[in-house]
């Protein structure tokens, strides 16, 4: 997918989004404004009541869009026969528009009125959007190939070159010198004053300009590469635990939604069909 087109993706989903979300406010602003009490006479109720004509199907609607943004995501990591078919982030990228369209429709679907073994899924299901905001937040701080594969430690390291090897073959520097920039790229990746040190060191050994700019550029790479890997493991880490609190809470929303929707069907709540 091309940048313009990617932008136009993401564009049309946030579009869609806030369309919904708005024609929903719009249409049942008064109704849901009304206390649960006095609903029964509005209007409005048959329509938007949890097993009203619109607010049974945007039930439905927002339940398939859970199920199939986390199945699909799901697939698509898992089968290599499915690899070719656009990149993962894409795939990522409708998971959440999913997994966003889907709670906003169940949360009008229950009128804002939860109670009882739904009210588990429903908090459930908050928990997992919430999850899922700070998952996406790590994601993207993990380093990745142009297809949206993670990089691996390894790989990531191997970017990496023996910037003393060169430094002692092209520029002839001095062990001091070499251990002083060498100390001060890796400290470089909490603060900025090895970079300054870096200067001082290179003007002290009466380099050129360009030849100082060359070094600078390869130190720069390497803090750069050296930042990759503490943030690559930091956030590999970091997903681990993300996963013990994102995917039982999706799995209890997903098995009280199941029960639900069967409990709906047993009493009669068939909606159109």
């Amino acid at each position: 997918m091309k940048p313009a087109a990617h932008k136009t993706y993401i564009a049309s989903m946030v579009l869609i989004l806030i369309a919904a979300s708005l024609y929903l406010v719009y249409i049942g602003y008064s109704y849901y404004q009304t206390s649960l009490e006095e609903r029964f006479y509005h209007a409005d109720h048959e329509l938007l009541k949890p097993n009203g004509l619109l607010g049974h199907g945007i039930g439905i609607i927002g339940s398939l869009s859970m199920v199939a943004g986390v199945s699909i995501y799901m697939l698509r990591k898992r089968m290599k026969s499915l690899v070719r078919l656009g990149k993962l982030k894409h795939w990522l990228e409708f998971h959440i528009f999913l997994c966003t369209i889907g709670p906003i429709l169940v949360i009008f679907h229950t009128s804002f009125k939860v109670g009882g073994l739904v009210a588990i899924s429903f908090w459930s299901m908050v928990a997992v959007v919430l999850s899922g905001v700070i998952g996406r937040f790590i994601y993207i701080q993990i380093p990745r190939t142009i297809e949206g594969r993670e990089l691996s430690l390894n790989e990531v390291r191997g970017l990496k070159t023996d910037i003393r090897d060169v430094l002692v073959n092209k520029y002839a520097l001095d062990k001091d010198s070499l251990d002083t920039i060498v100390e001060s790229t890796l400290g470089s990746r909490k603060n900025r004053t090895g970079v300054r040190r870096i200067k001082r060191t290179l003007k002290n050994n009466q380099l050129s300009r360009i030849q100082q700019s060359q070094v600078m550029k390869l130190v720069k790479n390497e803090i750069s590469l050296n930042r990759r890997i503490d943030r690559l493991e930091a956030m590999q880490n970091l997903f681990k635990y993300w996963h013990v609190a994102h995917l039982p809470f999706a799995l209890v929303m997903l098995i009280i939604m199941v029960i639900h929707v069967v409990v709906s069907i047993v009493f009669g709540y068939t909606w159109i069909f």
